[in-house]
């Protein structure tokens, strides 16, 4: 059963999109079949997973827009390991498009229901603002991950995008949750970082992973050379990490498959 997960905060500058690609690299290395969509205009995922953006025949825009097949868009990130369906500059007029069109809020979800089954795992990179596009992720989604930083300001940043994600599912998505919050740039010297760990912990329980992802210069360089860094640098410290996370996530919903199958042939 094919796992959507939303990677989601509507402030930018908190790791969303190195999380969503090296989370993708590191759950293809572990034997699951990954699809990363760029649902961000500025294309950011589909450098990271080594594709030219700007050689783009079709993008996930024209797959949105009904102009391409999945086929045509869909691209495999070779030194990544999984596919991907990218993103450039055009993806901006998909706002103006999604507005006026009769599935405007399920279009992304629409594209998922013919394809998703070919996959283990889907992970969406959004946009770092509540738009349309962004309304499309978190409908289609089974969950939304929330990458971002122990500092004051995150927390009011979290607090918006967690009344966003109970309005989608109030009107939207009823199966929306969040798939889990994950601490960012994480360093452990700064009291700050450890008061705000405290307080996420405190408020969200066992939805906080126990991953961090530390500062980490490797990291940092990786995207550069259009690499996930366990391709760049598989031994640095943000490498091992994000192996970290992916654990933590195949172990998570491998007890959420458990839980359902009781229920499931209860069902039957």
């Amino acid at each position: 059963m094919t796992r959507i997960i939303a990677v989601a905060n509507q402030k930018g500058g908190v790791g969303k999109t190195t999380t969503t690609v090296n989370l993708a690299a590191s759950l293809a290395r572990a034997g699951r079949q990954v699809l990363l969509v760029d649902l961000d205009p500025q294309g950011n995922a589909t450098m990271g997973s080594g594709i030219e953006k700007s050689e783009l025949e079709c993008s996930i825009y024209d797959l949105l827009t009904g102009e391409a097949d999945f086929s045509e868009v869909v691209t495999f990130a070779e030194d990544a390991g999984y596919e991907v369906l990218p993103a450039n500059a055009d993806l901006t007029a998909a706002e103006v498009f999604l507005l006026d069109s009769d599935t405007r809020e399920n279009t992304l979800k629409q594209v998922f229901a013919r394809y998703s089954m070919e996959f283990d795992f889907i992970l969406i990179d959004c946009p770092p603002s509540l738009n349309m596009l962004t309304v499309n992720a978190l409908v289609a989604a089974d969950s939304v991950l929330i990458p971002m930083q122990c500092e004051y300001y995150a927390l009011e940043g979290l607090s918006a995008l967690n009344q966003t994600i109970r309005a989608i599912a109030d009107k939207l998505n009823p199966r929306l949750e969040i798939e889990g919050i994950l601490r960012t740039m994480y360093d452990p010297r700064n009291r700050l970082t450890l008061d705000v760990s405290q307080q996420l912990k405190d408020y969200f329980g066992s939805k906080v992973y126990r991953t961090v992802i530390p500062r980490n210069i490797r990291l940092a360089e990786a995207p550069s050379y259009g690499l996930p860094v366990m391709a760049y640098d598989k031994s640095s410290r943000g490498a091992l990490a994000y192996i970290a996370l992916a654990g933590e996530i195949l172990r998570k919903n491998d007890q959420h498959k458990e839980r359902q199958a009781p229920e499931q042939s209860g069902a039957t």
